[in-house]
């Protein structure tokens, strides 16, 4: 079969359309010059090789001869995955939703040779239906407008070009205040769904981000009801079909309010994030059902998104054999003769299945945790199917989240071997995704490609904090400053402040994004605030502080519009307006972790065996005095400190007293 010049590409995605008739192009310098030579319209298809309307469009669309063949004579076509180039998809996003007021995948954009947009949307038929135009009568009427309308085509480039200068973001004058978290919890308590968790009430995703905010302002303010919401939400997951109850891992959404019907895709980001929730979760409240479900879902990782040599893999697939959800449901029947009568007659009674399923036919498991030796029977007889495709890619930024989640679960179950998950995951990027000196943004099948975005750098800050906070390594401390040193380099708006999207170094696109607002993961602005936070107190460089105020003031007017949308933005502002201590710590190792049991997210320890180690670290505890050649503990608020104490539950006490 002939195949396009996607056949050489390493992207899942790319390679899913390798085979496709439509002589799709990856975006570079080839493409571009071919559409000026031959004065045609750039066709520009960004997805991802787990996206169900991708496939949908592929096959409906891309797969036809009639199709093809138009788009082959009049257009030059590219295919982007978003997940190699979130810079590119980024951009297009941004102009899709100002074009059409929504966006989503797979996402379509029709542009000059010179990148600039003049129609957007995302899925189309291959003929028109509900209200959808179908693909063809699109490609004709963009193709008219391109050759024959050339003043419509100028007004909406104008138009476009001039929208998008208007969303970079400048700085203001004024910063944030703590009035903007307690608007964000008001926000959050109007959205929140108090009969089945999470927020909306309709299609439901996990937000971590919405959590997490919500246990750290749970433990500055005191208050119950953050926390409830939290414990309500996750009891609801985790007993819903977004939590995958035969092989574990949580889905990417539900299709509707209760948390039932999954969209079967699972994504490394987002049990990443779920991962920090549930172990932040049982340790404030020590509840088995947390700790039992991270357990299971680091299980899931390892099982199924682990390479050989330790890096994590992107996604699994929602599709198998064309089918969504195929290789997750199962028949009525099925259970039956998988279990014997009366073993099956008390599980589907106790999981709430029937005849008529609960997904098109057939069961998705829910309800209470499955009795091992039914999951282990079940888990056997899913073994045997088709499984769906696994986006093996190996991303830095999702990596670095997972590694992130790793540590904190590490440091609340003081468990040794999620400590070494996380620390693998992190050679490999060291040694593989590391390119003199210049950090990468995919690895796969012995190929580095694309130059890291400014979420790679600022994500793999927090992973080496949170490995410094589970283990008192002062490496990791020291590895997570020169990567923010390295971040604000390569990112830094030295003019209006605040962090680019891409680097300094980077491919120039129409324009350069920068961005607080956060979708399913945090803005890699809203973590290098948290980072400034962490390590202005730890360290007590100023410098951070400085910069995160400087933060405050670029994006402050977007946050106190909006502050729902840049939550992880807002757990740095809980630190710096809430109060904390530093605690310092000198002496034997096994000492170092009597807070680990505890939620402090607003108390900053640093230990070493002797004072001299923070050198060139934390300069302001580098002369500290051991007492008596005892541990020796040193309580501190904004870096005033008490007098040192050898008495561990004391010092303990005094931490707690006022947290």
């Amino acid at each position: 079969m002939k195949q396009n010049h996607l056949a050489t590409e390493k992207s899942p995605y790319l390679l899913q359309h390798a085979d496709n008739p439509i002589d799709w192009y990856p975006w570079g310098e080839a493409a571009f010059t071919k559409a000026k030579e031959e004065d045609k319209p750039i066709f520009l298809s960004i997805g991802y090789s787990t996206c169900h309307w991708c496939h949908v469009m592929a096959h409906e669309s891309f797969e036809d001869e009639t199709v093809a063949s138009y788009m082959n004579e009049k257009y030059i076509a590219i295919k982007v995955d978003r997940e190699e180039r979130p810079d590119i998809d980024s951009l297009y996003m941004k102009v899709c939703q100002m074009m059409t007021g929504h966006g989503g995948w797979p996402l379509t954009i029709v542009m000059t040779p010179e990148q600039i947009p003049f129609y957007a949307g995302t899925y189309f038929p291959r003929e028109g239906r509900h209200g959808l135009p179908g693909i063809m009568e699109v490609l004709e009427q963009l193709n008219r407008i391109y050759h024959e309308d050339k003043a419509q085509l100028k007004d909406v480039e104008a138009s476009v070009t001039g929208a998008l200068q208007q969303t970079i973001v400048t700085k203001g004058t004024e910063g944030l205040s703590a009035s903007v978290i307690e608007k964000a919890y008001a926000e959050l308590k109007q959205f929140y769904d108090p009969v089945f968790g999470g927020f909306g009430t309709t299609q439901k995703f996990p937000q971590p981000q919405n959590l997490l905010f919500l246990l750290h302002y749970h433990q500055v303010s005191g208050e119950r009801e953050p926390l409830e919401m939290v414990e309500h939400t996750l009891n609801k997951m985790v007993r819903g079909g977004i939590w995958d109850h035969v092989s574990f891992g949580f889905s990417r959404y539900t299709v509707d309010r209760r948390w039932q019907t999954p969209h079967f895709e699972k994504m490394l980001y987002d049990n990443a994030l779920l991962l920090m929730v549930l172990a932040t979760c049982y340790q404030i409240t020590q509840k088995p059902v947390y700790k039992d479900t991270a357990t299971q879902l680091i299980t899931f990782i390892e099982q199924e998104m682990t390479d050989s040599s330790g890096a994590f893999y992107s996604a699994i697939d929602a599709d198998s054999e064309g089918e969504e959800g195929k290789f997750y449901v199962f028949d009525f029947a099925e259970l039956y003769q998988l279990l014997g009568e009366d073993e099956a007659d008390e599980f589907v009674e106790e999981h709430g299945l029937s005849p008529r399923g609960n997904f098109e036919g057939k069961n998705i498991i829910q309800g209470p945790p499955i009795q091992e030796d039914i999951r282990l029977a079940l888990l056997a007889e899913r073994e045997k199917r088709v499984r769906p495709h696994t986006d093996d890619k190996v991303l830095t930024s999702w990596n670095s989240l997972m590694i992130a989640g790793l540590a904190r679960a590490a440091k609340v179950f003081q468990e040794d071997r999620y400590k070494k998950l996380a620390e693998d995951a992190l050679h490999f990027i060291e040694t593989k995704l590391v390119k003199d000196g210049r950090l990468m943004a995919r690895y796969r099948d012995g190929e580095t490609k694309f130059l890291a975005y400014h979420d790679d750098y600022a994500f793999l800050a927090w992973a080496y904090l949170e490995l410094y906070e589970a283990t008192f390594n002062l490496s990791f401390l020291e590895r997570a400053v020169q990567w923010t040193s390295e971040m604000e380099e390569l990112f830094w708006d030295e003019e209006q402040g605040g962090f680019f999207f891409s680097g300094h170094d980077s491919e120039r696109l129409l324009i350069k994004d920068k961005d607080i607002a956060e979708g399913a993961m945090p803005s890699g602005n809203a973590i290098a605030a948290f980072l400034y936070a962490k390590l202005a107190k730890l360290t007590g460089n100023t410098m951070y502080t400085d910069r995160l105020y400087e933060l405050y003031q670029v994006f402050g007017e977007d946050v106190r519009k909006a502050p729902t949308s840049a939550m992880s933005l807002l757990q740095s502002l809980l630190i710096s307006e809430y109060p904390g201590h530093e605690v310092v710590i000198l002496g034997a190792k096994e000492d170092f972790g009597f807070l680990q049991e505890y939620y402090l997210p607003n108390t900053a320890v640093l230990a070493a065996e002797e004072a001299s180690e923070f050198q060139g670290i934390a300069d302001f505890a580098a002369a500290y005095p051991k007492k008596d050649e005892q541990t020796t503990v040193f309580v501190c608020e904004d870096f005033v400190c008490q007098q040192p104490t050898t008495d561990l539950e004391q010092a303990l006490q005094e931490v707690l007293r006022k947290s």
